[in-house]
């Protein structure tokens, strides 16, 4: 039995639930802070009224919460929401919604990913065709193929994918990866696809 201990095994699997929290706690905080840019008071902020109940139900610590929201106070440019454009396996087209404190980083990081798993980098307009947003369709291009919402405080702002398109059983596979490799970064927060 030596090695095996029943106190190793729970510190293992504390350890992977405490990673995996630990990036959700900082996604949502980091939405927390881009919210609260254009208005601190979550009373006349809809969107960070919504982006704190996310992390209340996620049981993000109130402390941690007001952290971010004086962290958006005291640096109010350091925070930059982007938009990226991709094709993954079998040619599905990509949205990938960051926020980020160092786009450069970002999109290097995220380029990467795409390169290690069968992705593209798409440049911007290419893929925005195949969705339509749910609200006022606002945005503005900037070099880099990104594009940067002017109005970082709107909420409820969604992707759907105009042409749904279906893949290949392998291909599907692939892409889940794609997405599944994209969630881990920590400046990705959302990612539209068109596939069924």
């Amino acid at each position: 039995m030596s090695g095996h201990s029943h106190w190793a095994g729970i510190k293992h699997q504390k350890g992977i639930a405490d990673q995996k929290r630990g990036r959700v706690f900082s996604k949502l905080l980091a939405l927390i802070a881009a919210a609260a840019k254009t208005e601190l008071n979550p009373d006349f902020n809809p969107r960070l009224r919504t982006a704190i109940a996310k992390a209340r139900a996620e049981k993000v610590p109130s402390d941690n919460i007001e952290r971010a929201i004086v962290r958006a106070k005291e640096s109010a440019d350091a925070l930059e929401e982007l938009t990226f454009e991709a094709y993954g396996p079998g040619g599905a087209a990509l949205f990938i919604e960051a926020i980020t404190d160092n786009k450069n980083r970002a999109i290097q990081e995220i380029k990467k990913v795409l390169a290690d798993n069968h992705g593209k980098w798409a440049e911007v307009g290419s893929v925005a065709w195949a969705f339509t947003r749910t609200d006022a369709d606002q945005t503005q291009t900037n070099a880099d193929s990104a594009l940067v919402s002017p109005k970082p405080g709107e909420s409820g702002r969604e992707w759907k994918a105009k042409f749904p398109q279906a893949l290949p059983a392998e291909d599907k596979l692939k892409l889940d990866a794609l997405v599944a490799a994209l969630e881990e970064q920590e400046d990705v927060q959302r990612i539209y696809t068109n596939a069924q």
